[in-house]
């Protein structure tokens, strides 16, 4: 059985659950793209060749992605946890939607970079600001 609208939309998403599309995630995005409800160019984390691939997927007209959402990088960053600071508060962990961070409460954090997609939720959810977007290696 060939795969839905939505499900082939949310195959072409980067997965980055980063909600700078204006939805609270990817295939809340790919669902409102199926019904016509949303423009190909909300994703920056795919940048202008995901937007082309959801226009061509969607039969419609190519737009560049919506700078005015974010930056496009090639390769995501990732969070890092800057040790000496965390207060062990979880509000990182309750906030990244891949579960990329791990730690318990009062005790320090830690980011599975592997599982990171450089949503930088996190960064704006810490109240001691001991999170940064680094590189990925």
């Amino acid at each position: 059985m060939p795969p839905s609208l939505v499900e082939r939309l949310d195959r072409l998403l980067p997965q980055t659950q980063c909600g700078q599309c204006g939805f609270d995630g990817c295939r809340p995005y790919a669902d409102a793209l199926a019904r016509g409800e949303a423009d190909v160019d909300r994703c920056p984390p795919g940048g202008d060749a995901g937007a082309r691939a959801l226009a061509r997927a969607l039969e419609t007209v190519a737009l560049p992605f919506d700078r005015e959402r974010g930056e496009h990088h090639a390769l995501p960053p990732v969070a890092l946890v800057i040790e000496a600071d965390c207060i062990g508060c979880t509000k990182c962990i309750q906030a990244c939607p891949v579960d990329a961070i791990i730690g318990g409460s009062k005790l320090m954090h830690t980011v599975l970079v592997d599982a990171c997609t450089g949503c930088a939720l996190c960064v704006q959810a810490c109240p001691v600001d001991c999170i940064e977007m680094v590189a990925a290696a």
